[in-house]
């Protein structure tokens, strides 16, 4: 399976004359109705949200990086989804999947594919890269970052050019994004490069208290279809996502007064100390396109700019991004107050309305509460807080005040002032 390296077209991209930045369209195969891919991997989408709780906002992004051909790195302590939501996307998608546990000791055959044994035999070196990574569409990598120097140098070009080499063959790979996972940001200036690589940079953390009684609702459901062997119906194939992203480069439209906003909110990440070059600012343009397509829209609007919050280069970056772009999207759904937020259907409203009253209940029924019990209430009852300012619905308003009420009277208790 080898590839000729084809001449690539670089240089500016060329305004046209209604002020609108257009990339050039790459011609190739016909693709299938982009409406209707849209709708599938919107129904995707919902298909992991009902599985995966309280991971809203992160499945909209790994959709945003498949759709835009991107990379995308999880980061988060173990236990919290992060293999089993990425495995989950390649079976609805129907995609070729790899999988690897990647440490210092890791080889490169494990990855690549072994060495062909036949062809040595004949005097050619190559791998046999039948059902490896080469081979993959979707690739989850657990622990890239303590991988040895000889898999990240050709892990490098893999992620950027869709290319590997094999005993002087090249190979034009299927690859449509390669997903990673990570305990903690690297801190080894060596890492900096395969770092580079993941657009997206994504939070994946435990849930919070009063999402516990509906996590393990759908836990339990989750490990019954597994132990039950039921098979998971694709939506839609990773061919057509290919085929597809042949004609995407005709959604690449932006207007001016959206590039003049953009531009401003790359000055600001920028005059806060954080890291974006000029390539990643190019890049992230495909992945506004990207979740313009997700929700059915021709192009981008300032909805989108939410990928810029995960663009940080270390975890303290992640408040500044959110203190510069949240008051844009802030500005935007006030003036669209019909649209969806992302991320903003964590929970439904009974059940948080539920989990008020429940602890309402343990915080006045009259037994006795060690410290430790009493903070981790009030802590539940701050979080629940946290998520209904963040919901959009009246109904919120009034569950919000009901938790402000608890929370005033328990700080003027005191018992807990002795805390």
């Amino acid at each position: 399976m080898t590839a000729k390296n084809a001449p690539e077209r670089s240089g500016p991209v060329p305004a046209s004359p209604q002020g609108v930045v257009s990339a050039p369209v790459v011609q190739g195969a016909p693709a299938p109705p982009q409406s209707d891919v849209s709708e599938r991997l919107r129904q995707v989408a919902a298909s992991l949200e009902r599985q995966f709780l309280g991971k809203d906002e992160i499945i909209r992004l790994l959709l945003i990086a498949v759709v835009a051909g991107e990379h995308c790195v999880l980061l988060g302590p173990p236990g919290t989804a992060k293999s089993a939501l990425i495995r989950s996307l390649a079976e609805l998608m129907q995609a070729r999947y790899f999988e690897y546990l990647l440490t210092r000791f890791t080889e490169p055959n494990e990855i690549f594919g072994p060495v062909d044994i036949a062809a040595f035999r004949e005097g050619q070196y190559r791998r046999n890269t039948t059902g490896m990574l080469p081979e993959a569409e979707v690739v989850f990598l657990d622990e890239v970052f303590k991988s040895n120097s000889a898999i990240l140098n050709a892990l490098l070009t893999l992620l950027n050019e869709r290319k590997y080499t094999s005993g002087g063959q090249v190979i034009r790979c299927p690859l449509i994004s390669v997903f990673a996972a990570s305990n903690e940001v690297p801190g080894d200036e060596t890492l900096n490069a395969i770092f580079d690589r993941f657009l997206l940079r994504v939070r994946s953390d435990n849930l919070d208290a009063y999402h516990f009684s509906e996590l393990l609702q759908r836990g339990l459901a989750n490990e019954v279809r597994q132990m039950g062997g039921q098979p998971v119906q694709p939506l839609l194939s990773a061919r057509e996502l290919t085929e597809m992203g042949r004609s995407f480069g005709r959604r690449m439209n932006f207007s001016d007064a959206f590039l003049s906003v953009y531009k401003g909110l790359v000055f600001q990440i920028r005059a806060e100390g954080i890291s974006l070059s000029d390539r990643r600012v190019v890049k992230m343009l495909k992945l506004f396109a990207a979740s313009a397509f997700l929700e059915g829209r021709p192009s981008a609007d300032a909805s989108d700019f939410f990928v810029l919050k995960h663009v940080w280069n270390n975890e303290d970056q992640a408040d500044i991004l959110e203190g510069i772009v949240q008051p844009v999207l802030e500005a935007f759904y006030r003036e669209h107050p019909d649209r969806r937020r992302v991320g903003a259907v964590g929970v439904g409203l009974e059940a948080l309305a539920g989990e008020v009253d429940r602890i309402r209940q343990i915080l006045t029924g009259g037994a006795a509460l060690g410290d430790v019990q009493l903070f981790s209430q009030l802590k539940a009852l701050g979080e629940i807080k946290t998520a209904l300012a963040a919901l959009p619905d009246p109904r919120a308003r009034e569950i919000e005040a009901r938790v402000g009420q608890l929370l005033e009277a328990s700080f003027r208790s005191g018992r807990f002032a002795q805390i």
